[in-house]
């Protein structure tokens, strides 16, 4: 199997395009999951306070990185967010140190706002915290999650750092493309969540004719996709043979022609919760 490529964020920090996300995967589960997702390769992990597996995450690494393990520290790429509950400065400080602590890591390498927030309105202070964390080297990069242009315009002209990252739902029935050029044009670079639009896509029959020509399945087509666009992309997976099968896909291209067809299917369908909504 090919390697993972890095993407190099706006601050030279390298960050693997396809990782490991851990969304909904259950506490008992993340310590032999992430296990095995290392083992195949991947090498950027991606939880969140909300997801109450952090714990199994960080064991995960401290194993595959202590003694006789087969991994440094420095080869593993660990993502978290702070929750919506724990928004304002102080807050945030805190909920920071709690995720470290359930991590039992040295240091995080992307933080980010899960979600802006808008009614709150706290999302500048919350983002002042995570320059404070980035600035006294607890966290090597600090993004944001969810933000639309508007959000990101906000936070751009009041704050000094530029996210690194910013994490939206991403798949091709939506493909975000505002988002996605804002980001361009700022040095953010776009991550994908539910990049198979939570397993909705596998059964449509454009990505499916696609898929049998190549010999690849649904997910895989898909997940191509979204690194031929640039995208980081974070599938998860809850078994080793999914896992291994979205790991699959550094050894074939799409042609114009079926990147052109995907693009087509463009619908503003979210999968996920509208940012505007959540708070």
């Amino acid at each position: 199997m090919r390697q993972v490529p890095n993407v190099t964020l706006n601050n030279g920090v390298k960050i693997g395009q396809l990782g490991y996300g851990v969304y909904k995967v259950p506490a008992a589960d993340s310590f032999s999951l992430v296990t095995q997702a290392l083992e195949a390769g991947y090498r950027s992990i991606d939880t969140a306070a909300l997801y109450a597996n952090e714990e199994g995450v960080g064991q995960a690494v401290r194993q595959a990185t202590g003694d006789g393990g087969p991994l440094r520290r420095e080869d593993i790429f660990v993502t978290t967010k702070v929750w919506n509950d724990s928004q304002g400065f102080d807050s945030t400080l805190a909920a920071f140190d709690e995720s470290l602590h359930k991590l039992e890591l040295d240091y995080v390498d992307l933080y980010l706002i899960h979600w802006p927030c808008p009614e709150q309105d706290l999302y500048i202070e919350t983002y002042r915290a995570l320059e404070r964390l980035y600035h006294d080297g607890r966290v090597r990069a600090i993004g944001v999650s969810n933000f639309e242009p508007e959000h990101l315009r906000r936070l751009l002209d009041a704050t000094d750092v530029v996210p690194a990252v910013n994490q939206v739902e991403l798949h091709p029935w939506l493909q975000q493309s505002e988002v996605r050029a804002f980001g361009q044009e700022a040095g953010i670079r776009t991550e994908a969540w539910s990049p198979l639009a939570r397993g909705q896509l596998l059964e449509d029959p454009v990505l499916a004719r696609i898929a049998a020509a190549l010999g690849r399945s649904v997910a895989q087509v898909v997940l191509r996709w979204h690194v031929q666009l640039g995208n980081i992309v974070i599938p998860k997976a809850s078994s080793l043979a999914r896992i291994r099968e979205n790991r699959n896909i550094f050894d074939f291209m799409l042609d114009d022609g079926a990147m052109a067809d995907i693009a087509a299917l463009d619908r503003g369908h979210r999968a996920g919760s509208d940012p505007a909504r959540v708070n």
